[in-house]
């Protein structure tokens, strides 16, 4: 019944899946009310010097795009290599693909921002192979039905844990590795801790260590809404190998950056309802992180 329902969701237009948004957007903010304790708590401790007005707005904007990631995920599979193209544009493809043409894997961090499922299928489409890089959900039908979405249009879905048997024993296939990289560690007391927006925060300090161990390119995607179910994603070095001068933790520190650089310009496109902040520094005696 599930795979039958989603089925017929994938064949509907964009315009009517839009009205389905609506409606959607109006249950999760103002009827069930997701997460919204945690998606205000967010935005107040990220963006201290705003009004409150201010802040309820943006969270109003957030559920609405939210609604709108929602139904253009399952539309994806429904949408030909022409619309996808049209949708989801590439500013700078050219930074990449020219590492790409040298036989050489890349690293991408992404993140949260704007439809991040897209992304993946549009690097294909427009000629850059793509490792999407996730961790499995549990319920088997939901592990089937997104599988099937990010595998659509040829990019390859990775569980996180099979990440680096993937890179050692396809180490010389050219394509873009995604994270995204503002995800919670598992075990915050071996993660990369920093301030980011305003907050001490642990990042996943993989990427840097599969950089360095690799020497692969780093690169960080931005994305932005042009319009209702239309964006643009720009390349924005992060860094190149070789890194033995390069201070642990900078590919990192870089990448920080650039992410609160890209939330503080949009910021209704970040998803606030990630439990982002849920562990303290405080609680652990020791922070263990190793690059």
């Amino acid at each position: 019944m599930g795979i039958f329902f989603f089925r017929v969701l994938t064949r509907l237009p964009l315009h009517l899946l839009y009205i389905v948004s609506d409606i959607l957007y109006f249950f999760l903010a103002y009827l069930i009310r997701y997460r919204k304790k945690v998606v205000l708590s967010n935005l107040r401790n990220s963006f201290p010097g705003q009004s409150e007005a201010e802040l309820q707005r943006v969270a109003k904007d957030f559920y609405r795009n939210f609604a709108d990631v929602l139904v253009e995920t399952l539309k994806l599979p429904g949408l030909s290599e022409e619309e996808l193209r049209a949708r989801v544009r590439f500013t700078n493809e050219e930074l990449v693909k020219k590492n790409l043409v040298k036989g050489q894997p890349v690293l991408i961090m992404a993140s949260h921002q704007c439809n991040w499922e897209l992304a993946p299928s549009a690097s294909v489409v427009n000629g850059m192979p793509a490792d999407a890089v996730y961790k499995p959900l549990n319920n088997a039908l939901s592990e089937r039905i997104v599988h099937h979405i990010r595998s659509r249009f040829g990019a390859k879905p990775v569980p996180m844990k099979k990440l680096l048997r993937e890179m050692a024993t396809r180490r010389n296939e050219p394509r873009l590795i995604a994270l995204v990289a503002d995800q919670i560690p598992d075990q915050p007391e071996f993660g990369y801790w920093t301030q980011f927006l305003h907050q001490d925060t642990p990042f996943y300090p993989g990427t840097e260590r599969l950089a360095r161990a690799f020497g692969l390119p780093v690169f960080y995607v931005g994305m932005r809404r042009v319009r209702r179910g239309f964006y643009e994603l720009t390349f924005y070095p992060i860094a190149e190998p070789p890194y033995r001068n390069l201070p642990e933790g900078e590919i990192l520190n870089r990448y920080r950056d650039a992410l609160e650089k890209t939330i503080r310009e949009a910021p209704a496109d970040w998803l606030w309802s990630h439990k982002r902040w849920k562990h303290r520094r405080t609680r652990y005696k020791e922070i263990r992180v190793k690059f």
